[in-house]
Parts: structure tokens; sequence; C-alpha cells
């Protein structure tokens, strides 16, 4: 751990400006109680408080040293103690012999240090026991400070792990049904089949490669969303088709990667595997004051047996819009007359 004063010019600077304040007092103090011994009290004051700033500062490292080698509360303080007394007795002896060679033909130097002493030993005890505290004090708040900032690297690495274990959770049917579908075609169709593994690559390239903390345009994602309806429609066929309603000034709007596509997957969920009529997903756009929504609307069979899932994409776009903008994106799907719609709102800025 640095030094508190050292280690930074401000501090340094403090440092010396307080011991100023504290010989001028000290001088003050001396001259009414002591007046008859005005020459002593400067050389005393200057002398003595210039010792003990620089004793001050050097027991910093006794200090991170007794309580780096024990966690014991009673050893602790016998060691404070100890390195007090001696502390303050080089303090008395440098005072004392330094007042002697300032003013080698002082007459009653004896005299004068023998009444000042009780009050001297009680400063000097004093002035220990509050840079002890002061020093503690540092320590604290720099344990403290440390411990913030590691909860904030810890909180950060979390949201960041989760981040990525939600978005890991591409269904694994999607692929499945994908490799199946190439499977089939590269003996009916090998050219179809060409395409589809390109894009199959194209989208899992996209997918995976972004950083789960790495924001995106709303173009980057729809360009991305297209290989996947494309590679979705080789599945389908003419029974799915989309439509796209994007206001131009919310294309470069920024969003967690990869967070439409579970939208998607849920659409198709809801419209093609529920239906035998031909299902229109339009993905629509606008902006109001400084909330982007989207939208996501596709017809169904209300007549057909609902598909039973998890809601497993839902709840993690859920989760991720939480750890992405807090309490300011919102989800919300509803069901009516056959439209299923999803309605995503997102800040425009962030």
């Amino acid at each position: 751990m640095k030094h508190p004063v050292l280690g930074n010019r401000i501090s340094l600077l403090v440092w010396w400006l307080a011991w100023l304040f504290l010989t001028l007092g000290q001088l003050l103090l001396y001259f009414f109680a002591y007046g008859s011994y005005t020459p002593l009290t400067i050389a005393d004051g200057i002398i003595s408080y210039i010792t003990y700033s620089g004793i001050g500062l050097s027991l910093w490292y006794p200090f991170i040293y007794i309580n780096a080698i024990t966690n014991n509360i009673t050893r602790i303080i016998t060691n404070l103690i100890l390195t007090g007394i001696v502390a303050i007795a080089l303090w008395l002896l440098i005072t004392r012999y330094g007042i002697s060679l300032v003013l080698p033909k002082i007459t009653n130097l004896k005299e004068y240090w023998e009444a000042s002493f009780p009050y001297r030993l009680g400063t000097g005890v004093f002035i220990y026991f509050l840079m002890v505290l002061v020093y503690y004090l540092f320590v604290s708040l720099q344990n403290l400070s440390e411990k913030n900032i590691k909860e904030a690297r810890l909180e950060s690495l979390v949201k960041e792990t989760e981040l990525k274990m939600l978005r890991s959770q591409i269904n694994p049917h999607f692929l499945f049904n994908s490799l199946n579908s190439v499977n089939s075609l590269i003996i009916t169709n090998p050219d179809k089949a060409r395409e589809m593994i390109i894009n199959l690559s194209e989208f899992m390239r996209y997918a995976l490669s972004k950083k789960d903390e790495q924001a995106v345009s709303l173009k980057s994602e729809l360009e991305n969303l297209k290989l996947y309806l494309e590679i979705e429609k080789v599945r389908f066929g003419d029974k799915l088709s989309t439509e796209e309603n994007i206001d131009t000034e919310c294309l470069e709007t920024k969003m967690p990667v990869m967070i439409l596509q579970p939208l998607y997957e849920n659409a198709i969920k809801h419209g093609v595997y529920e239906s035998t009529d031909r299902v229109r997903i339009i993905t629509s756009a606008k902006k109001t004051d400084k909330v982007i929504e989207i939208t996501i609307t596709n017809n169904y069979d209300d007549t057909a047996p609902p598909k039973t899932g998890t809601g497993t994409g839902l709840i993690n776009v859920v989760r991720r819009l939480e750890l992405f903008y807090g309490d300011k994106a919102s989800l919300k799907t509803t069901k009516e007359n056959g439209i299923y719609i999803v309605s995503l709102k997102i800040p425009s800025d962030i």
C-alpha cells in the first residue's frame, strides 16, 4: 500500500501546512507560558515540529508492518505503544540536542527543558496517537475503496458471464433443424444447400463473434436476421414471408447483440408451427421522443392447439434487457384475433 502522504503532492503539501500551523501554535503557547525563554521557544518550536513531522512520515512503515504481521489486537496495541515510545524518545532527543546545536551559548536550556517537559511529553503522546488514528482512517478508506472496486469488477464479471450464458442459449432445435434441412437439400438441391450453409455460417459468425457487452445497431441486427429468416424459409418455403417497416432514424439505435433473434423465433413458433395458412412476419420500428419501439407481428391459427414451450427465450430476452438497460426497456406480448404481437421498447440513446 502506497504512503498516504508521500504518494501524493497535494497530501504532502497539506501535511507540511498542518505542521506549520502546529509550529505557530506551539510558538504562541510557549511564548505565553514561558515568555522569559523567547529565543528558546522559537528554536524549540521550529526544531520540535520539523523533527516530529519527519518522524511522523516514517511512522507509516512500521505501522503497515505491525498490521501486516498479526491480526491479534493485543499484539497490535503493544507494538504500537512500543513504536510510540521509540518515536517520542527519538523526537525528544533530537529536539533537545538540536536546540543545543542551534543555540550553543544559551545558559538556561536545562531549566527551560525541565519546566516544559510535562507539556512536551503530553503533546508528543497526543500527536503520536493522532497520527496513528489518521493512518488507520486512511487504511480503512483505502480498503473500502479497493473493496468497492473489487465488488464493481466482480459485478461486471458476473453480469458479463450471465449475458454470455443467456446469449449462448440459442435454441438448439434451430441448429438441428437447419442441419437436417441442409442434409436433405444436398441430394435434391445442392445449390440451395450451399446457399443455406453460407447463410447459416454467416449467422453463427455474427452470433458468436460479438461481445455480449458490445452494442450493435438495429441495422446490423436486421441484416443478420435476414440470414436467419432465409434459413427458416428453406424449411417452410412459401408458408413464411416477411415485411419490414423501419423508420430510417431508428437504424443506428444501439442494442444488445442478438436481442431480436429470439423474438423472431417466437413469432415462427406461434405462427408457422401453429398454422396451416401462410404466415407473414411484419417488423416495424418507430421513434417517439427518446424511445424506440420495435414491433414484431405475425398471424397465427387461433383454432390450432397451442404449441407448448418453456418460455425460456423471452425470459432470457427480458433478463438481458434488464442487464443492459436497467429499468429503461420493456418487452410486452399480446395475442388477439389471430394476431401475435411482440412490442420491444428501448431508449434511443445509450
